[in-house]
């Protein structure tokens, strides 16, 4: 669970149901980072509602800090939950690609393992 998470409504109000749900979701992300960006991992999650021509459209905004990186998130939508969850996906793909950029050491630890391995047989 992501343990420093600020959650921001701009130009309305946070019910309590939409921050148990944004922290069920986005709170959940840290398995998808490495283990050395849990500890000092951050996210500002920022709920804005606007109105455009009769239409109310909410966005979900998520920075996400990390050691060496921040990611940025955005999803506008005419449901909150659904702007959540899309959030919470774009993220998910973003983790796999920052943990693969920042794990390569231990890649090569365990190809050099295995050809050790290979090599003593």
């Amino acid at each position: 669970m992501i343990a420093k998470m600020e959650i921001d409504a701009i130009h309305g109000e946070v019910t309590d149901e939409v921050k148990k749900y944004v922290q069920k979701k986005i709170g959940k992300l840290d398995k998808y980072m490495p283990r050395h960006a849990r500890e000092s991992a951050h996210a500002e999650v920022k709920l804005i509602l606007a109105k455009a021509k009769e239409k109310r459209l909410l966005t979900c905004e998520v920075i996400l800090f990390l050691p060496h990186d921040v990611i940025t998130t955005k999803e506008t939508t005419m449901n909150m939950f659904a702007s959540i969850d899309i959030v919470e996906t774009k993220l998910k793909n973003q983790l796999k690609k920052y943990k693969e950029k920042h794990s390569s050491l231990n890649i090569s630890r365990r190809v050099l393992s295995k050809v050790r391995n290979r090599r003593n047989k």
